[in-house]
């Protein structure tokens, strides 16, 4: 079986300008990154056409370290609409450096449902990325400057909140000091490093809708708080100009093409066990704007992808989302149903029958949202016929479209079951409005309660004391009214990683709550979750080389 990266360099690529001019796009105006990328400007939305356009949602069950294949599910299913006849588009978030070198090694798709050219998207792409951690770095450098400078007067802050972020995952670089050394050297700090998805520019790029409403969100940003307890932000520094310089180019959405030459908007890279795990509002608008049919992605699980793209994108961007697509896969249902994860590619219906519970705990929250669910099983190779009846019958008894995608062996020609799924669902049984988990004016408290109790099943919800004086902030700045963004381990519906299946009887602690006021957020950490990862025993990056000029191990 061939590699993605071997299926990707086999494939051949269409000039860009020929993607942007199949879907209408002035090849006048956009931005080249080479022959094969490029960046459109933001004036090219056009809401008309936006309120037109049928969004589609993907989303997956608890995931599990065989993967649910979001992305590549993604992927096929544009691949599959445009073979039977539709324009569809799809928009995806960019990969992380992050989990690239570390765990997963690729993040564009897989097989023959893929996003490319593969090795820059998973690389340094047109560079937003760095543009995002420059731009938070280049703050914290100029607020060092700024306590530096003022030492000792009256104008210096009590409190600091904000810290760094770096695109790698280096646990090392959790909790650090900063600053030691001579009194020339700065002012000795604790602090430490977030990873650039969990940045709060990189959320705020993501929500932006304009450069004057980037500059307005990074204008907002609390940088920490004065001894008579203000906020200190961005625009207090008097560096905002500066900084949206440095993300003028990376608030412009890049277009790519598939494995078959389907136009993908790939724009934003937040995580959804950290951040808001949704690509930008703006590269959604942008397909939305050249499409009949928009797909995109909610990362990790639906309890906290969908949730967020729901709670938080949605709400913000008048979003309706005709249908949710529920990726399963066999393996991962046989380990939430206690099947060892050393077994999960041999048959075992006992184990999928067991797993269905998970698939079912998310088919009852996303139609709790109003939305028409259809599920897709991603077929692996190693899946019997007698586990895809299996899963088949149990979606037809609970009256939910079923489907199976084999993008990853077929591109499109395996996407067409789902695509033709789809399309008739959206004609004759659409998605509900929109109903949202909370009100805006619900209390923080009130928030996460309700997700905690309705979306993850939990018993209880306590706090630290660390998280009880936060929240008692927030309501004294008046920023109760912002939509909460859970931070917590993607593998279970708890906060222990290891409670696969549909965890029951547990309570979630809240160890820390983060005020994003430029991204407009409240940042929830639950449980042990870290917002800098770190790197598994066996690194990807082991794998990756170049060879004779070419580039080997991202898949």
């Amino acid at each position: 079986m061939k590699t993605d990266i071997e299926i990707a360099r086999e494939t051949p690529l269409k000039n860009i300008n020929e993607i942007c001019t199949s879907i209408g796009i002035d090849t006048e105006q956009i931005y080249n990154y080479g022959k094969h990328i490029a960046k459109v400007p933001l004036d090219l939305i056009d809401q008309k056409k936006v309120d037109k356009s049928n969004l589609i949602l993907v989303t997956a069950i608890t995931p599990t370290k065989s993967g649910n294949g979001k992305t590549t599910v993604s992927i096929s299913l544009a691949l599959g609409l445009n073979k039977i006849g539709k324009n569809a588009i799809v928009a995806l978030r960019e990969p992380s450096l992050g989990p690239c070198f570390g765990m997963k090694g690729g993040a564009a798709g897989g097989g023959y449902s893929q996003v490319l050219p593969m090795e820059n998207i998973n690389l340094h792409f047109t560079g937003d990325f760095h543009a995002i951690t420059s731009a938070h770095n280049m703050i914290t450098a100029l607020l060092d400057n700024y306590l530096f400078q003022n030492k000792g007067k009256c104008s210096n802050l009590k409190e600091v909140k904000w810290k760094r972020v770096i695109d790698v995952n280096d646990r090392s670089l959790r909790n650090i000091v900063s600053g030691l050394g001579t009194t020339a050297d700065g002012t000795p700090t604790q602090t430490g490093f977030d990873i650039t998805p969990a940045s709060e520019i990189m959320a705020i790029v993501c929500f932006a809708t304009s450069l004057d409403d980037l500059r307005y969100r990074i204008e907002n940003i609390t940088l920490g708080f004065t001894y008579d307890d203000k906020t200190f932000t961005v625009k207090d520094l008097g560096v905002a100009g500066a900084i949206v310089v440095l993300l003028k180019d990376a608030l412009m959405p890049n277009i790519v093409q598939t494995t078959e030459h389907t136009p993908a908007f790939i724009h934003g890279g937040p995580f959804a066990n950290i951040a808001h795990g949704c690509n930008s509002v703006i590269a959604t608008k942008m397909a939305m704007s050249h499409s009949e049919y928009t797909i995109t992605e909610a990362g990790f699980g639906a309890d906290l992808g969908a949730e967020k793209f729901f709670n938080i994108k949605c709400r913000r961007a008048k979003l309706q989302p005709k249908v949710t697509v529920l990726i399963a896969t066999a393996p991962a249902l046989k380990m939430h149903g206690g099947v060892n994860e050393k077994e999960i590619k041999e048959p075992n219906l006992k184990g999928i029958e067991k797993g269905l519970e998970n698939l079912d705990k998310h088919i009852d929250n996303l139609q709790a949202y109003g939305q028409t669910v259809i599920v897709t099983l991603n077929r692996f190779y190693t899946d019997t016929d007698q586990e895809v009846e299996l899963i088949r019958t149990h979606c037809a008894k609970i009256g939910v479209g079923f489907a199976v995608n084999d993008g990853f062996a077929k591109g499109g020609d395996g996407g067409i079951e789902l695509a033709t799924l789809v399309t008739d669902t959206i004609k004759n049984n659409p998605s509900k409005p929109l109903i949202h988990t909370y009100e805006v004016n619900d209390t923080i408290k009130t928030k996460i309660k309700k997700v905690a109790e309705y979306t993850y099943g939990a018993d209880n919800v306590t706090y630290t004391n660390i998280a009880e004086r936060k929240i008692k902030q927030i309501d004294t700045l008046g920023l109760s009214h912002y939509p909460i963004c859970i931070a917590k381990t993607q593998y279970s519906f708890s906060d222990n990683a290891k409670a696969y299946g549909v965890a029951k009887d547990f309570e979630l602690k809240v160890r820390d709550v983060i005020i994003n006021s430029g991204a407009e957020m409240i940042v929830v950490v639950m449980g042990e979750i870290m917002r800098m990862p770190g790197l598994p025993k066996v690194p990807n990056a082991i794998n990756i080389d170049i060879v004779d000029g070419v580039i080997e191990g991202l898949s």
